[in-house]
């Protein structure tokens, strides 16, 4: 399986917010993901970098 976890860099530390995501789609001021099981959440932050070997999306907060 090709799914990776996606983490939310807060004060530099990796925060999970959802694993086994299989969709990551633009949606408003944010992210819509979706996990391979059918789990969806929406995230007000952008894409600050992927680690496609280690499986992992992190993400950075919107200043709103």
């Amino acid at each position: 399986m090709c799914e990776a976890n996606a983490y939310l860099i807060e004060d530099g530390t990796e925060v999970l917010v959802l694993e086994s995501v299989d969709k990551v789609e633009p949606e408003g001021d944010g992210l819509k993901l979706t996990s391979i099981f059918g789990e969806q959440k929406f995230v007000a932050a952008q894409i600050a970098s992927l680690s496609l070997v280690d499986h992992k999306v992190f993400l950075k907060k919107l200043l709103v």
